[in-house]
């Protein structure tokens, strides 16, 4: 997989090889009215931590800033999966962009925090493949106070915006308490965004794999239509 328009370098295969080949996922799905259709990924706020300001590295690794050696502080996750419309269309050249707290809970919207992570990223993009495929390092989620552990998702396309959401650890403890995740009062959408945090065989450093694949109610012709 390539980051297309974004850097890709060898600073993505440091601390170990990962193959980034997201395997064919099973999806739910939902009776259209001619055919059936993947269950889309549910919305959910945006919350307060965007950065009003991006930082100067917006590239697909969190772990390292420009050309540092120093890594974040964190569980080593590759973070990867597919951008695909309701009918099962890969939608290639959308942005990924996601964003997360550091592993001590403080985002890069916080400012001169003193507690802050100063070599985490906090925030990067991707451009998606011809298959629909994304990939980010980043570091696996921590809870902070009120929140469950979660990373912040937004798809754009076309130069709009078309879903924001948020991914959850499947099966950590303070889901049941988190306020955003009981938004999703059905149970479908519950499980869309629920990720399984998987130990890599053979890694020597206890990388982590993450498949969070993504439908959007928008198809590739209509994107294409739009940059018209």
């Amino acid at each position: 997989m390539r980051n297309i328009g974004f850097s890709f370098d060898r600073r993505h295969f440091l601390g170990g090889s990962v193959a980034l080949g997201v395997a064919a996922s099973t999806f739910s799905t939902v009776r259209g009215a001619f055919a059936e259709q993947l269950a889309r990924t549910p919305r959910l706020t945006e919350g307060p931590f965007y950065p009003p300001k991006l930082p100067l590295d917006t590239d697909n690794d969190l772990l390292i800033i420009n050309d540092n050696i120093t890594p974040a502080v964190g569980d080593v996750t590759h973070l990867t999966g597919r951008l695909l419309s309701a009918s099962g269309e890969p939608i290639r050249n959308a942005v990924v962009e996601i964003w997360q707290c550091d592993a001590k809970g403080v985002y890069i919207a916080q400012g001169n925090n003193s507690g802050k992570d100063s070599n985490f990223q906090g925030f990067g993009r991707f451009l998606t493949s011809s298959t629909g495929e994304y990939y980010f390092r980043t570091i696996k989620p921590v809870p902070y106070p009120g929140r469950t552990p979660h990373i912040h998702v937004k798809i754009k396309k076309g130069g709009k915006e078309i879903l924001t959401t948020q991914l959850f650890i499947n099966g950590h403890q303070q889901n049941k308490r988190d306020g955003v995740l009981a938004d999703l009062r059905d149970a479908v959408d519950r499980e869309l965004v629920l990720v399984d945090f998987k130990p890599i065989k053979d890694s020597k450093i206890g990388e982590l794999s993450a498949v969070f694949d993504i439908v959007v109610g928008v198809t590739p012709a209509e994107s294409t239509e739009r940059r018209r």
